[in-house]
């Protein structure tokens, strides 16, 4: 953990995207919400981007609740991954007065415009896991820490795969990004990228697949888009990884890993190798590694069976508590003070809260249970 945490520090402090320092500047005291509000006296929009995928469900859902409990009144919107519904979103919670607006963006750009209507109507704006754009009309974010946690999947295939141990293979690995207009699903490549790159250059790591034109030691970060899933849609992931397998791996060639980013990703892996190498067997010594984030039930599964190595767990009840938090502490007519990273958006630096993501095996899956994030009745039917 310790390696990880050090690449990536490193990578943290080579990028302007991220900076653990303290937030100063004109924009902290922007931020405060001015006089203080009841509850009963604000209106708080939430901006989702999908229903397809559960992870957003879960946020939206776990937000609601807590705002509504607390006696606030709650807009709650899910967009269908149309940015042109998500700006209409926006716009309709500013025309009906809200004074803060929460947005997890499908296109962080895209977004921009209709965030800078709310912010001019006088809401106050946070970012929700994905950061808004080149805008300066954002007062805070919130999200987990992107580059770990390409980082720890990157990490993850080292270390299954024996690498820091000295192991030389070669080994075939396929690599897929995140969807081109998230992002954060640079930042997940970036994390994970760093640590993989090296074992390209080495020659111990290699694919065999012209995938986005081929992944390579001189594979540039900003190519990332190149081997993207849009929407991380897991139809999509399985016709590209099929387009693979039929392409290199169709006369028995081994496939040691894949870099999947999400579970949605991972789920397209999965079928598509089932589709395409029957002859692989989960849990046997032919099965790839296999990658994720989330912890998306369909995934839970796949990882109580063996077909997915692990996900990264970024528990969505933390992250509505900082939200809720942020919201609270602004109806008081207060600044922020918990947000101490910053993210740039192109535009300004962000003040930002920023949580810690867990790795989730089959052996500590039970983490999902004794957390709350699933009960243990859906647990026990998600592992069988």
């Amino acid at each position: 953990m310790n390696k990880i945490m050090k690449a990536v520090s490193v990578a943290a402090s080579a990028s302007l995207l991220l900076s653990l320092g303290a937030c100063g500047g004109g924009r902290s005291d922007s931020a405060a919400s001015g006089d203080a509000k009841d509850a009963k006296d604000m209106t708080i929009g939430l901006s989702m981007p999908t229903k397809s995928l559960e992870r957003w469900n879960k946020d939206g859902a776990n937000l609601k609740s807590k705002l509504e409990k607390a006696g606030y009144k709650v807009i709650l919107s899910y967009a269908d991954n149309k940015t042109s519904q998500q700006t209409s979103d926006i716009e309709n919670m500013a025309n009906k007065g809200a004074n803060i607006v929460v947005v997890a963006a499908i296109d962080g750009t895209a977004v921009g415009p209709a965030v800078e209507k709310a912010k001019d109507s006088g809401a106050k704006i946070i970012a929700y896991d994905r950061l808004i754009m080149n805008t300066q009309d954002v007062d805070y974010y919130a999200t987990f820490d992107l580059e770990k946690v390409g980082a720890l999947q990157g990490q993850y295939i080292i270390d299954k795969l024996g690498l820091k141990d000295g192991k030389k293979g070669p080994f075939n690995i396929e690599v897929f990004s995140g969807s081109p207009d998230d992002n954060n699903a640079k930042l997940f490549f970036k994390g994970a990228w760093d640590l993989l790159q090296p074992y390209f250059k080495s020659g111990v790591l290699k694919s065999l697949s012209k995938h986005g034109g081929g992944v390579s030691a001189n594979f540039a970060l900003d190519k990332w888009q190149s081997i993207g899933v849009q929407n991380w849609d897991a139809a999509k992931a399985q016709t590209d990884m099929e387009s693979i397998l039929d392409s290199a791996y169709s006369h028995g060639e081994k496939l040691d890993a894949v870099l999947t980013p999400n579970d949605a990703i991972a789920v397209g892996v999965v079928n598509a190798i089932g589709t395409k190498r029957p002859d692989l067997k989960a849990g046997s010594a032919n099965w790839p590694v296999l990658t994720g984030q989330d912890c998306d039930a369909p995934n839970v599964t796949q990882i109580a069976q063996g077909k997915q190595a692990m996900s990264v767990f970024k528990d969505v009840n933390k992250l509505a508590d900082a939200v809720y938090d942020m919201v609270t502490t602004l109806a008081k007519g207060e600044k922020v003070t918990d947000a101490t990273g910053k993210y740039n958006n192109g535009s300004i630096d962000v003040p930002t809260k920023l949580l810690d993501p867990v790795v989730v095996t089959k052996d500590n899956l039970d983490l999902l249970k004794t957390s709350g994030f699933y009960s243990e009745a859906d647990y026990n039917k998600l592992v069988g």
